[in-house]
C-alpha cells in the first residue's frame, strides 16, 4: 500500500520509502507488519525532541519544571489531538474489530500511530529530519507555554484543589510494570472515588507516573466542572 501523499506532506516530510509511512499506520489488529516496533522508536525520538526544544526554550526553568512540561506536551491526548489534525483517522489501518469499534477516533491509537510516524521519519531520514518534524507539529504548543503559570507539581495541585473542594484525596496504586529492571515502565492508576474519576498515567518510576496520573486527573476534574458550569447556566437562561 503505496503512503498516501497528502497525509505525508501534511506531515511535512517526503519519504524517500513509503512503506514506512505505510507501516506507522499500520495498527497490529490489521495484521503483517504493524507499527509496534516503529512507536517504540517514535516515543524516544519525541521525548528526546522534546527535552531538547524545552531545554534551549526555558533558560532558568528547574528540571522540575521542565519534566512537567514536557508531560504535558507527550502525554496520549495532546498526542491524539496533534494526530486529528493531521487527518489519521481517515489513514490509520485497523482490523475490522477495531474499526466497527471504533478504534479510527480512540486516543491511544491515534497517539501511537503518530509516534510510529515519528519513529518513521527518523528511520527513513535521521533525527535531524525527524526534530524537525516534531518542531514544526509542536511548535503551537511551545509557543503558548507559560512555565510559571503554575510552578507546583501535579499531586500537589490535585491534593489542594480536592482540599478546597472538600473532597477526600485522591488514591494511588501500580497498575503493572514493563521492561527490564534497570529500565522498567510503570503504570499507575489515580483514582477519585466520590467524583468518579480515573487517570492511569506511565512514567520510568512510580513517582513520574503518578504525577502524569495526577495531570489527567485535574484535567478531568477541570472538564466536569466545565460541563457542570455549562449545565448551570443553561438552566438559568430559561
Amino acid at each position: 500500500m503505496p503512503a498516501p501523499a497528502a497525509l505525508a506532506k501534511r506531515l511535512g516530510h517526503a519519504f524517500a520509502e513509503p512503506n514506512l509511512l505505510a507501516q506507522a499506520l499500520t495498527h497490529r489488529s490489521h495484521g503483517g507488519s504493524d507499527n509496534e516496533r516503529l512507536e517504540f522508536l517514535g516515543d524516544s525520538v519525541l521525548n528526546c525532541v522534546v527535552s531538547i526544544l524545552l531545554f534551549q526554550r526555558f533558560e532558568r526553568v528547574d528540571e522540575g519544571t521542565l519534566s512537567r512540561l514536557r508531560s504535558g506536551l507527550v502525554r496520549q491526548d495532546s498526542l491524539a489531538a496533534l494526530a486529528l489534525t493531521l487527518g489519521l483517522s481517515d489513514h490509520v489501518r485497523l482490523g475490522e474489530g477495531e474499526l466497527k469499534s471504533g478504534g479510527f477516533r480512540r486516543p491511544s491509537i491515534l497517539a501511537d500511530t503518530l509516534e510510529a510516524m515519528i519513529g518513521a521519519v527518523y528511520l527513513d531520514a535521521g533525527f535531524d529530519v525527524a526534530f524537525s518534524v516534531v518542531r514544526r507539529l509542536l511548535l503551537a504548543q511551545l509557543e503558548s507555554i507559560d512555565p510559571r503559570a503554575d510552578a507546583r507539581d501535579a499531586k500537589t495541585l490535585l491534593q489542594e484543589t480536592l482540599q478546597a473542594q472538600k473532597h477526600a484525596l485522591p488514591t494511588y496504586r501500580v497498575a503493572g510494570t514493563q521492561g527490564a529492571a534497570h529500565e522498567q515502565q510503570f503504570q499507575v492508576i489515580c483514582e477519585i472515588a466520590a467524583l468518579a474519576i480515573t487517570a492511569t498515567g506511565e512514567g520510568t518510576s512510580r513517582r513520574a507516573a503518578e504525577q502524569v496520573a495526577a495531570q489527567l486527573a485535574l484535567e478531568m476534574l477541570a472538564d466536569q466542572r466545565a460541563r457542570k458550569n455549562s449545565t448551570a447556566a443553561g438552566q438559568g437562561e430559561k
